[in-house]
């Protein structure tokens, strides 16, 4: 499952054995590519012409002129809609500015401390929660600025931990 943005509205869009839906509604249309960019499509007994113009797979964005008008298009897969879930959706970006705890837990360890340097991927320090440790990695690569927690610290979903 991923959804994709157009225009500010947001569709859910699941490939399954039967086909594709979108927004929970099976899709009736006939496709046919023209060459490798361009299809013709109808829909509804109406028929339209799109063009793949270009992909932007970092932002995962499309753009795609629709009957001469260009339309772009914003997807999220399955692992962007859980970090949104989880309220770590910032996660993704390149630049590490802060972590924030996805869930409520006890700090149990820290293993980082500020002017650390870590990389992508480093554990910073582990949170447990419902009676599970949860290992929680650096996003990416940066100098740790401030420890926002001490050990044996409750702390509350999207609460800061650590800033870069």
């Amino acid at each position: 499952m991923f959804s994709a943005t157009i225009n500010d509205k947001t569709f859910s869009v699941e490939k399954n054995e039967k086909g594709i839906t979108v927004a929970d509604k099976a899709i009736d249309w006939d496709l046919k590519p023209i060459d490798g960019r361009k299809f013709h499509l109808i829909k509804n007994h109406q028929s339209y012409e799109a063009e793949l113009v270009s992909i932007d797979k970092e932002s995962k964005t499309l753009q795609i002129r629709l009957n001469k008008k260009l339309v772009e298009v914003s997807l999220k897969d399955r692992f962007d809609l859980l970090l949104e879930e989880m309220g770590m959706e910032d996660v993704a970006g390149s630049a590490v500015q802060d972590i924030k705890a996805p869930m409520p837990g006890l700090i149990l360890d820290l293993k980082v401390k500020p002017g650390d340097e870590v990389k992508k991927g480093d554990v910073v320090l582990i949170l447990e929660a419902m009676k599970m440790e949860n290992i929680i990695k650096s996003p990416g690569d940066g100098v740790v600025s401030e420890v926002k927690v001490n050990l044996k610290q409750s702390v509350e979903k999207n609460q800061v931990l650590i800033t870069f």
